[in-house]
């Protein structure tokens, strides 16, 4: 296998935006194509995410992406997988890469939804889940996480007010990030004061629906030597699966996904949860976030909520989890988020973070799932 790295990356702001989906893409692949200082021509391959291209009248996104940057004769993927379309496609193009078919390609995630309304943007989501089980007969993602959130409160020492503590975490962190959704701090009590969405789930423990494209550039590692010196290292990488619908699990306190692809990604990296120096991961609800950080390792079955309630997982923790703001604050522009989460590693690594730096950190990963992890993609970097 070859060496693969990241040189570059690029993110408009997650939020409401007007622009088409085509324009905020091209934007987030230029800005990645200029922080790697090279030429569009140099790119061989693009590997688009995207799964709701229908509602911005755009699918087969990649090609008009790639004509919109000068290089229509360069091949393209377009790729979804609900929520995890973005570390779907970031695996797809390492894959390439690392096989040695392509010097360097391009990644970009994207969505735009907004426009469409709550009604409309809610029942294109429900398409994700097992429609036939779940969508179609009323269980929306709110209430299927609920169900995972009153499962894991009922078996652990856990109360409504650690889910609210991972919010005001969250937002705390994105207040710092100048291309979040929801740059606004907040407290326990706004969370437990917020609407009731799906009990125990308020308002605020819920992600919001985003627009927005994030990219980054994946080479061989004499690619990126020949172009710069800022860079990072791809050193693992993992892909599992778990039954499509929630009632077919054995647990709803954990996710099958995570666990299957965290392992794999830590043993191509060779090393151990306990090495990472921080993650940015899958917070689409607050209980998401305490389920992913047990079944990632960071934290044995049942203890992710102490090290909340102790500051384990702030910015200054002893294991800072989503320094962006996550899901919750940062946005899930869904297409977009696998990617993002590579453009905040990226920028945590080579010193692009600004105040919400995680000091000293070598080691960074990304754990990013569709659906209620139906699929799941983990990956790990390294400074250089």
């Amino acid at each position: 296998m070859e060496k693969v790295c990241v040189i570059g990356a690029g993110s408009t702001k997650y939020g409401k935006l007007q622009e088409s989906i085509a324009d905020i893409t091209v934007q987030a692949s230029v800005d990645a194509i200029e922080s790697a200082g090279i030429e569009p021509k140099e790119i061989e391959a693009g590997y688009i995410s995207n799964v709701f291209g229908v509602a911005d009248k755009q699918v087969h996104l990649g090609p008009v992406v790639m004509s919109n940057l000068g290089i229509p004769e360069k091949p393209s993927l377009s790729i979804e997988s609900a929520c995890g379309s973005g570390s779907v496609a970031f695996r797809e193009a390492f894959a390439n890469v690392a096989g040695g078919f392509y010097d360097a390609v391009l990644v970009t995630g994207v969505e735009k939804v907004t426009h469409t309304g709550t009604e409309w943007t809610t029942t294109y989501f429900s398409y994700c889940s097992d429609f036939f089980y779940e969508g179609q007969a009323g269980a929306s993602f709110p209430g299927l996480f609920a169900s995972m959130a009153r499962a894991y409160l009922t078996e652990f020492k856990a109360t409504e007010e650690d889910l609210a503590m991972v919010a005001v975490k969250n937002h705390d962190n994105g207040f710092l990030n100048p291309k979040a959704h929801l740059r606004k701090k907040i407290t326990i009590d706004d969370v437990m004061n917020s609407a009731v969405v799906a009990s125990p789930l308020k308002l605020y423990d819920c992600c919001p629906f985003s627009d927005g494209a994030s990219s980054v550039i994946l080479c061989n590692e004499k690619f990126a030597k020949q172009h710069t010196k800022n860079y990072i290292r791809v050193i693992g990488s993992g892909r599992g699966g778990s039954p499509a619908a929630l009632q077919g699990r054995n647990h709803l306190t954990t996710i099958p996904s995570t666990k299957i692809a965290a392992e794999a990604a830590y043993k191509m990296a060779g090393i151990k949860p306990k090495n990472v120096d921080f993650a940015e991961v899958h917070d689409c609800f607050t209980i998401a976030e305490i389920v992913d950080t047990e079944d990632l390792g960071f934290f044995d079955k049942g203890k992710a909520v102490e090290a909340v309630r102790d500051g384990k997982t702030r910015l200054n923790g002893e294991i800072p989890i989503n320094p962006s703001g996550g899901l919750k604050s940062k946005g899930h522009p869904i297409g977009a988020t696998g990617v993002g989460q590579v453009v905040e590693v990226f920028d945590q690594l080579t010193g692009r973070a600004g105040e919400r730096t995680v000091k000293d950190a070598k080691i960074g990963l990304t754990h990013n799932f569709g659906a209620t992890g139906a699929s799941c993609a983990v990956h790990i970097f390294q400074s250089v």
